[in-house]
């Protein structure tokens, strides 16, 4: 088994390490689904629920939480944020949410996508729970991540280190 990297040697948390890493353009997708009641989803789409525009509060909330994923994982690397985006889509009687997170930092992003997944499912559970009380969330998953190394950056720091 590999070796976790946010337990030290004596069997404590930490945080890990990253600044030797270089920088690197990172991309992240996450998804996850809500099944809720076809009355519940023609109330959605109708902006008919109580509590206002679910839609357009579940991107808002998972673009927010994205961007306070350090702040609500305590080992997670504080990122500098690119770009968020949450889409929503209805696939029978359930909705799908995908988060892409995108960074030029020294670790991953991943865990900016599933939290603003995982919080834009929750915004949608909460709106609805007054009309629907057998919501399901579930396959909250990491579907994609990439990292493409920044040769510009790399050679901005070299020449730092030079002069």
């Amino acid at each position: 088994m590999k070796r976790l990297t946010h337990i030290a040697a004596d069997g404590s948390a930490k945080m890990v390490d990253v600044s030797a890493k270089s920088m690197s353009a990172r991309t992240a997708i996450a998804a996850g689904t809500i099944s809720l009641d076809p009355k519940t989803i023609e109330l959605i789409q109708a902006n008919n629920i109580g509590k206002g525009n679910v839609l357009a509060t579940a991107r808002i909330a998972g673009i927010q939480a994205a961007k306070k994923t350090a702040e609500l994982i305590p080992l997670c690397h504080p990122l500098p944020l690119s770009n968020v985006e949450v889409e929503i889509a209805f696939d029978g009687n359930r909705a799908e949410v995908r988060c892409t997170a995108r960074t030029v930092a020294q670790t991953g992003v991943e865990m900016e996508a599933l939290t603003g997944v995982a919080i834009a499912l929750l915004t949608i559970y909460d709106m609805c729970k007054a009309v629907d009380k057998k919501m399901v969330i579930s396959e909250v998953t990491l579907l994609e991540k990439t990292k493409t190394v920044s040769a510009v950056y790399d050679r901005q720091i070299e020449r730092k280190r030079r002069s």
